[in-house]
């Protein structure tokens, strides 16, 4: 390049140069701008999701979890039951039988127990008539621990109770004094417990008629019998050889302490401690059922 060149290019430049310096001292930059401009202004659009956001969580359609009340109803499925047992009531009354009067009723209830298991046995050792009204004042006396002595509601041994004589004037049971009554406590023990309690209800209100009778017009004859069978029940085992004495026609327990029990508890100890187990064993079984 020649020298006329160059000092051309070299005015281009120092030309340019001053006239930059010229803008750079005019210039008059606003207050504030680098700080107030950029981020207070074109920043607050990006916040608007924001309020998008935040509405929407309140919303959240969980709603459904307060349908649970619906699955609350449910229980109302427990009426269920109260209904189903509404007809067995009703079947009820086509169950009831019709009973005879209390005087002509004996036939009706030997009919009853020759359906029983062993029944055809246990009617052998009854009484012959008016078997409801002699067990309802047989069971009366047991609860109040007495025992009849007549109108018994079955037949009666036969056979004396065997005793030895010690002296002229003292006796002592014999062992085999017991056996006696081995056939009616046998056949009583041998009967069907709820056959025989089915039978029981069939002709309760005819045992409730017959223990007006005596003067309980007002006491509930189940609540007797459950009295009786516990004042068995209660009795105590004593225990043998059982010494007598006979100051008349009757012989009387030597022991005095033996003497002084309820006559009831004496008629046990006259059956022997075996009988009176089977027995005790056997109403067990009827207070369950009462």
């Amino acid at each position: 390049m020649s020298k006329l060149g160059l000092w051309v290019v070299a005015a281009i430049a120092v030309f340019t140069l001053l006239y930059l310096v010229y803008l750079a001292a005019t210039f008059e930059a606003p207050t504030g701008t680098t700080t107030v401009i950029v981020p207070a202004t074109t920043l607050q659009p990006l916040a608007e999701p924001a309020p998008v956001i935040t509405p929407t969580l309140p919303q959240t359609r969980l709603q459904p979890l307060e349908e649970p009340p619906a699955v609350a109803a449910a229980p109302v499925i427990e009426a269920a039951p109260v209904e189903v047992a509404a007809p067995v009531a009703e079947e009820l009354p086509s169950e009831l039988v019709e009973l005879p009067s209390l005087n002509d009723s004996d036939g009706f209830v030997l009919e009853g127990l020759r359906a029983l298991q062993n029944g055809a046995a246990l009617i052998s050792v009854l009484a012959d008539e008016q078997l409801i009204r002699g067990i309802v004042v047989f069971v009366d006396n047991i609860s109040r621990g007495d025992f009849p002595q007549t109108s018994l509601p079955y037949k009666r041994i036969g056979q004396e109770m065997s005793v030895r004589n010690i002296d002229a004037n003292l006796f002592v049971m014999e062992a085999n004094a017991h056996e006696r009554f081995n056939q009616l406590i046998d056949t009583f023990v041998a009967v069907d417990t709820v056959q025989a309690m089915i039978l029981y209800r069939t002709l309760q209100p005819l045992f409730q008629q017959a223990y007006a009778e005596i003067g309980s017009r007002n006491v509930n004859f189940d609540d007797t019998l459950r009295s009786a069978i516990n004042a068995v029940l209660r009795s105590p085992n004593v225990e043998g050889p059982y010494q007598l004495v006979k100051p008349s026609v009757m012989f009387l327990y030597a022991d005095a302490s033996i003497e002084n029990m309820e006559e009831m508890q004496k008629q046990l100890i006259r059956i022997g401690p075996q009988n009176t187990e089977k027995l005790k064993a056997k109403l067990r079984q009827f207070a369950e059922q009462l």
